[in-house]
């Protein structure tokens, strides 16, 4: 052996070492990537991607939702995973909420809501992008009745009231008005 490839196994020992001794306090060592992506379009013109979503599944269950989209108007936002993998018919072809345990519309915190609840997005006045990041505990990118990947992101022109506005329409799809993006969730 040479000395060049005895010095290259020697640094390769000592950093199993401390990734052994890291692990051995408490200390993993966690690498993730986006599990699914979703390209956004507004709604009839699947040409000109306005955003993307990556939905990142973590080793404890829950879910990062992180990306961003263009050419909102300032204001609130209803986001929602919907059931059909669609973007037909201004994006009515996604069809509902994806909802597989027939609960009730709700805030992405409530423990009564469709799985597809994502809450609200903000797209700032004067702002021409709008960030997104949230953590969610009910999706996965994982196998399961709560899989999101096959099923359409969906942005609507108003806000979500969460489903306390009280009446059919809040507790159906959370008075969220018209679609005006979406996209497919893949996996990624």
């Amino acid at each position: 052996m040479t000395l060049k490839s005895i010095r290259s196994v020697l640094i390769f020992l000592c950093s199993l070492a401390t990734i052994s001794r890291s692990s051995a306090h408490g200390k993993h060592l966690r690498l993730t990537y986006p599990s699914a992506r979703a390209t956004l379009y507004f709604k009839g013109d699947t040409t000109k991607p306005v955003g993307e979503v990556y939905f990142i599944q973590m080793p404890g269950g829950e879910v990062i939702v992180k990306g961003g989209v263009r050419g909102l108007t300032p204001g609130k936002h209803g986001f929602h995973v919907h059931q059909n993998p669609s973007l037909e018919d201004d994006c009515k072809g996604a069809g509902p909420h994806f909802n597989p345990f027939g609960q009730t519309h709700g805030h992405k915190a409530s423990a009564m809501r469709h799985v597809g609840d994502l809450g609200n997005i903000l797209t700032s006045e004067g702002s021409s992008h709008t960030r997104i990041h949230k953590v969610d505990n009910v999706i996965s990118t994982n196998m399961g009745e709560s899989n999101i990947i096959g099923r359409a992101l969906v942005v609507h022109a108003g806000e979500d009231d969460l489903g306390q506005g009280g009446d059919e329409g809040s507790l159906k799809t959370g008075n969220a008005g018209a679609r005006v993006a979406c996209g497919i969730i893949e996996k990624y």
